[in-house]
């Protein structure tokens, strides 16, 4: 371990290989920590979180430090204790991820988590790697708001450059009634703002894609996302998009992640016109919820593929081995997707459906939290979006 930590120190190595009894530092303590854990510790690495909330659920498999994400002595306690650190959401604070860089080996740097936090600084680095964003205006005042909703035209989407979260922190916009009220309401306490031309889209896609500090790129099978009320619903893989469309989604999350030099994991959200255009939307540099169908359906999951992409190891293969629906059980709906799944369920062996259970462990159910998901490995994806429909779990308690 010693040798390890030596090397850590130049976090510039591009062959910088750490081995299975490693420690991984994780800022931020939730589920995506807590899966991350799950199959790292299979692979024979340890963890360790910084997280504000006690008992967190990666905290729950791990040591926690329990601080805030802006505490310094606890960022260097976390430090000392890991080989390699990582993180598990982009909200943490890019000052001390900066500090981190340069006591730790931080493989992922902070300098993408500083470009992926504002919708501005992201959206320009995505345009110069050479992929298509939809048209989009910084604004600064109600009369620049007025003057770009006129230039891009109704409806767009007004959102903060910065925060927001399932469809927080942003308006649409419909007619020019709206601009003043969204304006004021988004722009309170001197937010930047950025708007956005409306993609009419056929379908949202996400392409989850890795790479390792070396430069070995490999990206998942595209999902198709389906949303209720701006939180992700279901993602359906294989996406019922034609095989070009889905390679050349491929192509641009790829192209995405070398433009950015990732490292680790990056998901790249699309829109899908019916014209067969895709405009990346967003990006985020962690796992994401629209890539837990690999868990169970691919022969690498996300969680392993960020690990082996942060320890150097060779990318992991990626390819689907069945057909899959992912859905979020939030809040509302958990007691009863948990009594589903516990009991024998005809209508899941009458379709053919595999239901596979996953909890995070958070100690409070609150309407809209996320609360766990269920993977329906299936032999056709209809299959498992009707027995969706038909326990009506998820129809009834939106």
């Amino acid at each position: 371990m010693s040798d390890v930590k030596e090397r850590s120190g130049n976090h510039a190595a591009h062959n910088h290989v750490l081995p299975p009894g490693s420690v991984i530092g994780v800022l931020g303590g939730g589920q995506l920590g807590r899966m991350m854990a799950l199959d790292g510790i299979a692979m024979g690495y340890r963890f360790i979180t910084l997280d504000p909330t006690p008992d967190s659920p990666l905290g729950q498999l791990a040591p926690q430090i329990t601080a805030s994400y802006d505490d310094v002595q606890a960022a260097k306690e976390l430090s000392s204790r890991a080989d390699v650190i990582t993180y598990e959401f982009e909200n943490v604070d890019a000052g001390v991820a900066s500090l981190l860089e340069e006591q730790s080996y931080v493989p992922q740097g902070s300098t993408l988590l500083y470009t992926t936090q504002n919708r501005l600084r992201e959206k320009a680095a995505i345009e110069a790697a050479g992929v298509p964003v939809a048209p989009y205006r910084e604004i600064k005042s109600l009369a620049e708001l007025e003057a770009a909703a006129s230039e891009l035209g109704l409806p767009c989407v007004l959102k903060t450059a910065t925060g927001g979260y399932d469809g927080k922190g942003q308006a649409v916009l419909r007619e020019g009634g709206q601009l003043e009220e969204a304006y004021n309401r988004l722009s309170s306490g001197g937010t930047q703002l950025v708007l956005e031309k409306f993609i009419a889209f056929s379908s949202e896609i996400s392409v989850i894609a890795a790479r390792t500090p070396a430069g070995e790129v490999r990206s998942f099978p595209p999902a198709e996302n389906v949303h209720v009320d701006n939180i992700l619903h279901v993602s359906v893989v294989p996406a019922r998009i034609p095989s070009e469309i889905q390679r050349r989604a491929c192509q641009l999350a790829e192209q995405v992640a070398e433009g950015l030099g990732a490292a680790g994991l990056l998901a790249v959200e699309m829109f899908l016109t019916e014209q067969g255009e895709l405009y990346v939307n967003e990006v985020a540099p962690r796992p994401h919820n629209s890539g837990h169908y690999t868990m169970e359906a691919c022969v690498t999951s996300q969680f392993e593929q960020h690990i082996r992409a942060i320890c150097g190891l060779p990318l992991g293969d990626t390819t689907l081995l069945s057909p899959v629906v992912m859905v979020n059980i939030l809040g509302q709906h958990l007691e009863e997707a948990v009594n589903r799944v516990t009991q024998r369920d005809e209508l899941a062996d009458s379709l053919g459906i595999v239901p596979k259970l996953h909890l995070y462990g958070k100690s409070e159910s609150k309407h809209g939290r996320k609360m766990g998901h269920i993977n329906l490995l299936c032999g056709d994806v209809e299959d498992a979006l009707k027995w969706i429909e038909q326990t009506n779990i998820w129809r009834l308690n939106q």
